[in-house]
This record gives C-alpha cells, sequence and structure tokens, in this order.
C-alpha cells in the first residue's frame, strides 16, 4: 500500500481537476469533489470517472465523507486584477464562506487553498484578512505565499497566493523543492504532423520585432521581443505611443521561446499565445497542446472537444507540478496526528461511500 494512500480529500471547485491530479499521483483517495460548470463536470467525469456534485451552495456538509485535506481554487474573478474586483461584493466572493462551513463541519486536519496574488492586496488588504481571520477562528494555523509555476518545473509565470490552515504546527513553505528553469522552447511541440493541430505562423508583415538593445530577461524569465501589427483604437492615444496600446494587449504580445510564457488567462478563449524562434526566425501561435504543457497536464488528459472551453478551462486550472509538489511537502511535514498521517490506517470514517450520497440533494 502506497504509504499515503490511507489520506482523504476533496475537491471544491474542482473544474478539470488539476488539485486531483496531483494529489492523486502521490497515492492520496479523493472521497468528494464539486464542480458548478457543466463543461467541467463532464470533462473530469472523462478522466476521473466520476461526476462532481454541482452547486457549492447546495451541498450539505454533514453528507460529505469524512476526510483528512479540504483543496479549493476558490473562485478568483471577484478578486483579479482581470475583474472588476468586487471582492465580497461579488457572489462568487461569498462562496468562500460555504468553504467554511464545509470546514466547520468537517473539521479536515489541513486545508489547502489557491487564489489569484491580488487577493491579498484587495480592498487595501481587508478582504485576505477576512479570508484569514475565518480560518483562524475555525481553528486553524494559516501559512501563506505567493508562489511562481516557473520554480516547478513549467515553462509559465503564473503567481499565485497559496493558502495552507494546519490544525497542528505551520506549513513551512522552506522545504518545497524547486526545480531547475524550463523555457518555452523545452516544451514545443516539434512536428504538427504529430498534433492534431497545424502549425499557424504569422507572416513578417503581420508583427514587428523591438531592437535587440531593448529585449531583457525579466525576472519572471518573460522574455518580451515584439507584438502583432494588429489595428487599434485610436480614441485618446498620445502621438507615437500607437505600439503600447498594442504591446498591452496580450493576444497581440510575441515572447521568445528562450524564456518562460506569461500566465495563460481564461478570458482568452482564442489561444492566440505568440512565440518567436530566433534560432529559424519565426512566430507562430501555441498549440493547444503546447498550452496543456505549460499546465503541466499529462499527455494522456483527455480534452475538450471544444476548443474555446478548453482554452478557458486551462486558464481557470492549477498548474500540476506545483500542486503535486506543494501536496507532497504537506504530506511529508506530517500534520495528521503522526508523521506521513499514519494514525489514519486503522480508523473508522462511517459513511463515506461517494456514490451513495446521491440520494441527497446536493445539486449535482
Amino acid at each position: 500500500m502506497n504509504e499515503f494512500s490511507n489520506i482523504r480529500f476533496i475537491d471544491l471547485f474542482a473544474g478539470i481537476g488539476g488539485f486531483r491530479l496531483g494529489f492523486e499521483k502521490l497515492g492520496c483517495k479523493c472521497v468528494f469533489s464539486s464542480e458548478i460548470n457543466e463543461s467541467c463536470r463532464k470533462i473530469y467525469k472523462m478522466n476521473y470517472g466520476d461526476e462532481p456534485f454541482g452547486d457549492i451552495t447546495k451541498i450539505d456538509a454533514r453528507f460529505i465523507p469524512d476526510f483528512d485535506i479540504l483543496c479549493a481554487g476558490f473562485p478568483c474573478q471577484p478578486f483579479s486584477i482581470c475583474g472588476k474586483k468586487r471582492g465580497f461584493e461579488d457572489t462568487r466572493g461569498t462562496l468562500f464562506f460555504d468553504i467554511c462551513r464545509i470546514i466547520k463541519e468537517k473539521s479536515p486536519s489541513v486545508v489547502f487553498l489557491e487564489n489569484v496574488k491580488h487577493l491579498i492586496h484587495h480592498d487595501g488588504g481587508k478582504t485576505f484578512k477576512t479570508i484569514i481571520d475565518s480560518l483562524e477562528n475555525l481553528g486553524y494555523n494559516i501559512s501563506y505565499k505567493i508562489l511562481n509555476s516557473k520554480d516547478f518545473g513549467v515553462a509559465q509565470s503564473r503567481e499565485r497566493i497559496i493558502i495552507i490552515g494546519t490544525k497542528t504546527g505551520f506549513f513551512d513553505f522552506d522545504k518545497l523543492q524547486k526545480s531547475k528553469p524550463v523555457y518555452i522552447k523545452d516544451i514545443l511541440d516539434k512536428n504538427d504532423s504529430l498534433t492534431a493541430e497545424k502549425f499557424e505562423f504569422l507572416k513578417k508583415d503581420e508583427y514587428t520585432l523591438i531592437e535587440k538593445y531593448l529585449v531583457q530577461k525579466q525576472e519572471s524569465g518573460l522574455i518580451f521581443v515584439g507584438y502583432r501589427n494588429k489595428g487599434t483604437w485610436k480614441t485618446g492615444v498620445r502621438p507615437h505611443t500607437e505600439h503600447l496600446s498594442r504591446v498591452h494587449r496580450q493576444p497581440n504580445r510575441i515572447y521568445s521561446i528562450n524564456g518562460t510564457h506569461p500566465t495563460i488567462p481564461s478570458q482568452e478563449t482564442s489561444g492566440r499565445f505568440w512565440i518567436y524562434d530566433e534560432e529559424n526566425d519565426f512566430v507562430r501561435k501555441l498549440t493547444l497542446n503546447e498550452c496543456y504543457k505549460l499546465m503541466g497536464f499529462p499527455e494522456t488528459f483527455k480534452r475538450d472537444t471544444n476548443r474555446a472551453n478548453a482554452y478557458k478551462q486551462l486558464g481557470n486550472s492549477v498548474v500540476i507540478p506545483m500542486i503535486y509538489e506543494i501536496a507532497h511537502s504537506i504530506l511529508e511535514q506530517g500534520f495528521f496526528g503522526g508523521k506521513n498521517g499514519k494514525f489514519n490506517a486503522e480508523r473508522e470514517f462511517g459513511r463515506t461511500d461517494f456514490e451513495s450520497q446521491r440520494e441527497f440533494d446536493f445539486g449535482a
């Protein structure tokens, strides 16, 4: 038996199962999942064999099987710089309190939350303080840190706030094992004849490369090298700054394959992510397959056949290798009453049959 096979977790706001992939790779068992989006639920079922329950607000926490770890990448739109940043005024923002409701009822050993980094600054820090205070009032010791996926073996700079709540001790982020840098060139499809989609190249007159002396590798690993020659709005644009509005819109930016890729957003449902191969002197769009690689999904992952859905699902997902490393460190640091949670091996869980709960109205 795997040393972590007795550890049970639940997957809330599950999306297409990024948390689940990370924990199951370690041998842990998912005993409950919830996701309201219908297309995500279909993909989840295709890959894991069970369909998540629906609206979390309709779930009676009493009937969720006992578990050790609560995982939730709760909706980030209310806190994201891409959204209106209304926080708890937005209905989605209040879904955090459904997490608290489940925690209060089930009292898991560990709470593992993920969100956009802007959450920590939203409303002058008041929103984040409310979240931390709520978790502490439920009896948890809280540790948090902004992590970047580029440090965990993927070629994407994607910063996220990670919040870990534990009943005993504090989670130590310094024990996470970082990986050597990976760049866009390392994950590219070598030949489009081996993929389901053809490479989409830009013609020379369709893009502009900036002067080499202006090209600098950023701390994030990004190397911005140019932009597409797309028409853009004119109103309010100062003379000789027209290119800036092009640059500031991600679908127009071009990045060197010798660096990392910027965050894949959920709003870009056409997959307009452009890369420059300096050695071969061409600009092309990333394939959808390459975007899955940037998120750390395995080649065997079954995908949505609707490309817009697939891009949105990726943008809303978590980066698998980063989740895996955090999960591994949680298990190794031992917050389950004994090292690696081995105390759980003989315990009674009561009603744990996931399927037997379908008699209740979970909004599935």
